[in-house]
């Protein structure tokens, strides 16, 4: 009886620890959320933007979500920061933005896209700034459209062009006795070329390169215009590596001026107050972030529907970082069916994966066009299956550094026959009929197999290139010639047609309201995300993994953890993919 009461009192006495708990979290919550409430901006202030965490096109709109932002969220939405800039271009107490040490966690379209933001800005008359003690390429990419560009005095600048590295692992795998059976479908669709080679092949090489040359030439045109200097000046640069130091650096024309952080900030000082015996009044972006999403820009009652599919293409709901027929097809539905949506952006960020996936939105896109115009926004990559989900819109943008196309298909089989022999494992099987047993890992792949899944990719990529076919009223042999699992860049893909027009998300959405003939409209943003207290639960429930990855991460390193992932996601592919053909590391 005594341990039934001490029992009793025990989980009472738990129950209540954690209601204490829970009411002190959301005091807690609401303490935040009241201080973001009084979010202040003095007069004479100077944006900084210091893009840090990872950007997404799009991290959620739970505007009513006092889990929304700050400290529960892991990433920046681009949305969010291109609309900031743009409310702070009008913004009085804004005299101008200072772009600080940022390590820019983007893509290359995003930060094209960020780049031409402040440039827009710079047409108000207010000023931009950019300091570093360390600038990458993409930051330094980011940072030239600024007035004046400042490096530390004892700081670099990495400007040589860019490369691609792609690992093979033919070697590995019979050393191993663990390999991939391939089946694809495309003279290009070489995503499982490490697999089968202990080289690049030619026409992959080919590919690489022409679609880096394409993005290197977008960014030095960029970076000619806002410098004003020519680009085989900026070539000539890259090759002899003259921004390698501070003073080659300002030499080569790159910079504007070697100083220290202290003297960077009088420098602001002076733009602002033109003295300096007056405090700097810095707004952080976090902070504007909440003051601009309270000033919409549009506002009408009709609305333009921009939904967000974003990541890697797999079978099932999905979430902000997985597209998923669930959560994309439940959007595309919600976006068709608001009488007040009277035309549908789709923002296309992904480098494809599951066929069957991708095959389902491009229906519910076929559906939604008979009732509203819907046009493709592409973000830093829309290929292989990013491509397949946009190729039934009315029109389609690109952003010049958008990676796309990749029109093929594969399967890969992992199989374990080698290791299993090694370490003398041997598998029998047993069935009812003829083709019951179908796959085993630990026997070779039979022919008859691969001739059955061989049937499944070649119907896949015909109906791939029937869908290219019909969106972009081309033919299947055109369609097929502009195939073969190529890639290429926005500007080249609209070269050949696969893309309408280079254009950023705004572009597209100036273009829907106009085919639906709105002049005073508003924008509706889809999907809602799960709030960011249910992401938090999630994330707690996933704590040991998450601490498992990075511990593994730890101690092998980055780059060797990056291959392992590499692998991992390989492994974990189930069904006909299509996919973007390698994974494109670009440094």
């Amino acid at each position: 009886m005594k341990f039934l009461r001490n029992l009793l009192a025990a989980i009472i006495g738990t129950l209540i620890a954690f209601g204490i708990v829970f009411v002190m979290f959301f005091v807690l919550i609401s303490l935040i959320s009241s201080s973001e409430d009084s979010v202040r901006i003095k007069k004479n202030s100077v944006l900084e933007l210091q893009l840090q965490r990872p950007i997404n096109d799009y991290v959620g709109d739970n505007v009513l979500d006092p889990f929304a932002g700050g400290i529960f969220q892991q990433a920046q939405g681009l949305d969010e920061i291109l609309h900031a800039i743009t409310v702070a271009k009008d913004d009085d107490d804004i005299k101008g933005i200072s772009l600080n040490n940022n390590f820019i966690l983007a893509g290359l379209a995003q930060t094209q896209a960020i780049r031409n933001a402040l440039d827009n800005f710079k047409s108000s008359g207010k000023f931009v700034y950019a300091y570093a003690d360390f600038y990458t390429q993409k930051d330094y990419y980011l940072a030239s459209v600024a007035d004046s560009v400042f490096m530390n005095p004892v700081g670099g600048l990495d400007f040589k062009g860019l490369s691609s590295e792609v690992l093979f692992f033919k070697d590995l795998q019979e050393k191993t006795g663990i390999k991939m059976e391939v089946i694809r479908h495309g003279k290009y669709k070489s995503a499982v070329e490490p697999f089968i080679a202990n080289e690049m092949s030619e026409a992959n090489r080919t590919q690489i390169k022409e679609l880096i040359g394409s993005l290197w030439n977008s960014m030095i045109k960029d970076i000619s215009d806002s410098r004003n200097m020519i680009p085989l000046e900026l070539n000539k640069i890259a090759d002899t590596l003259g921004g390698r130091t501070p003073e080659l650096a300002q030499q080569n024309g790159l910079i504007d001026r070697v100083a220290f952080y202290d003297q960077y900030e009088n420098s602001l000082k002076r733009a602002v107050y033109s003295v300096l015996d007056k405090d700097l009044n810095l707004v952080f972006l976090d902070d504007y972030v909440i003051r601009s999403n309270k000033k919409m820009t549009n506002s009408g009652a009709d609305k333009v529907a921009v939904v967000f599919a974003q990541g890697e293409i797999l079978y099932g709901e999905g979430g902000p970082d997985i597209i998923g027929q669930g959560i994309i097809t439940e959007a595309l539905r919600d976006a068709r069916d608001d009488e007040k949506v009277k035309a549908i952006v789709l923002r296309v960020n992904s480098p494809g994966g599951s066929a069957l996936t991708s095959d389902i939105i491009w229906r519910e896109i076929e559906l939604a066009k008979k009732m509203k115009p819907v046009v493709v926004s592409m973000g830093n990559v829309a290929a292989s299956g990013g491509y397949y989900i946009a190729v039934g819109a009315d029109k389609i943008f690109a952003e010049p550094t958008t990676i796309t196309g990749s029109i093929g298909v594969f399967g890969t089989v992992p199989n374990i026959t080698g290791l299993a022999r090694d370490i003398g494992i041997n598998a029998e099987q047993v069935g009812t009929n003829k083709n019951s047993v179908e796959y085993s890992l630990f026997e070779p792949m039979t022919d008859k197999f691969r001739n059955v899944v061989q049937e499944g990719i070649e119907s896949t990529y015909d109906t791939f290139l029937k869908r290219v076919s019909q969106g972009r009223n081309i033919s299947v042999a055109e369609a097929d010639s502009l195939a073969q699992g190529r890639v290429w860049s926005g500007v080249d893909a609209q070269r050949i047609g696969l893309v309408d027009e280079l254009g950023n998300l705004e572009d597209a959405i100036v273009e829907a309201a106009n085919m639906a003939e709105l002049k005073d409209y508003g924008i509706k943003k889809f999907p809602k995300y799960k709030t960011g207290f249910e992401r938090m639960i999630e994330d707690l429930g996933g704590a040991g993994a998450k601490a498992k990855q990075n511990l593994i991460e730890e101690e092998i390193g980055t780059e060797a953890y990056s291959i392992l992932k590499q692998v991992k996601t390989v492994l974990d592919q189930e069904g006909i993919q299509a996919r973007m053909p390698f994974v494109l590391d670009i440094k």
